[in-house]
């Protein structure tokens, strides 16, 4: 675990000076929950959370050297506990969660703190969810629970008005586009990549050899294509289930998103060049569809590397695409 690479990230760099002003009043958070789009970082921050309450050093923390920070970079520190979906799961199960906290609850291996991180923690079913009421109302004395979750995540209320909630958010494009010329290529264009990104520098990089402006041209096309019902939905899905699947439903997500605001602000779609001249009579009813059609796409994105079916999701997903541009 490369806890330390949260400092080359400079975006996340309140969230850290938070935390350590924390430390300092010695008022660590026991719960927090980080609410993050991909690409940002999130995992990041919080195995460098996990870092700043684990460090043995009585100095600078983390320091990255003393035998805890040396555990966890070996991912073999014994109080350290990762719950994320298990292969072949749609939910984290209850089961994960019973042994989650069980852990949290036991005396430390090394006399400080337990630290324990959900990642996506959206998919935490209600009796998952509710499972943690108890942990968070009545927390064990040094102990750091970290959920990781998307801004539109569904847990309950119970459960988040009980943690400190970090938001991450993009940099300025200008702060951005400077860090992927000093990471990534200094010479390669970026927009294309850090728009489909949503402004997620992490997950620009990721995409920067990707093909973005063809598939650009290709998705804006299908997306035509859906509208018009001048498409096979079965065909259009085998297509993308074996080419960048997983990019295509960033750049759907992205897409879906500026159409929101499109329709919200009459301005024009950074993605395309049309008015949305939409009879405000059905404004409200194509916002609401535009909305289950992006927490569909969300939940494929987020199931992809589980056993669904992805080419019977995909083709539901479109045909919802289809009724959410046509209605």
């Amino acid at each position: 675990m490369d806890f330390l690479n949260a400092d080359s990230l400079p975006w996340l760099g309140l969230s850290q000076q938070r935390l350590r002003d924390s430390l300092l009043a010695q008022r660590l958070p026991h719960s927090s929950l980080l609410l993050s789009t991909p690409g940002l970082g999130a995992e990041s921050l919080a195995n460098w959370m996990a870092a700043l309450a684990l460090c043995e050093s009585r100095t600078e923390r983390p320091c990255g050297a003393c035998p805890s920070c040396s555990l966890l970079r070996s991912d073999s520190h014994p109080d350290y506990y990762l719950v994320r979906l298990e292969e072949d799961a749609k939910q984290i199960k209850v089961d994960q969660v019973r042994e989650l906290i069980g852990s949290l609850t036991l005396k430390s291996y090394r006399g400080g703190y337990k630290v324990g991180v959900i990642e996506g923690a959206e998919a935490l079913n209600a009796n998952g969810a509710n499972a943690f009421l108890k942990t968070l109302e009545e927390p064990s004395a040094d102990t750091m629970l970290i959920m990781i979750a998307r801004p539109t995540h569904r847990l309950p209320a119970t459960i988040a008005s009980r943690c400190l909630r970090l938001a991450l958010r993009p940099p300025p494009r200008d702060a951005a586009i400077a860090w992927l010329k000093a990471h990534g290529s200094p010479d390669q264009n970026w927009d294309a990549a850090l728009t489909l990104a949503g402004g997620a520098p992490l997950l620009a990089l990721e995409l920067s050899n990707a093909g973005i402006a063809a598939l650009e041209t290709e998705m804006q096309e299908s997306m035509r294509a859906i509208a018009a019902g001048a498409v096979d939905v079965t065909l259009l899905a085998d297509q993308w289930v074996k080419s960048n699947l997983g990019l295509r439903i960033v750049w759907l997500e992205n897409w879906i998103t500026r159409r929101v605001h499109t329709y919200l602000g009459e301005v024009p779609s950074s993605q395309s060049a049309e008015r949305i001249r939409l009879p405000g009579a059905l404004l409200k009813p194509k916002i609401r569809a535009l909305f289950e059609l992006l927490d569909a796409a969300r939940d494929l994105r987020r199931l992809a590397s589980t056993g669904i079916n992805q080419q019977l999701a995909l083709e539901a997903l479109l045909l919802g695409g289809r009724t959410a541009l046509t209605k």
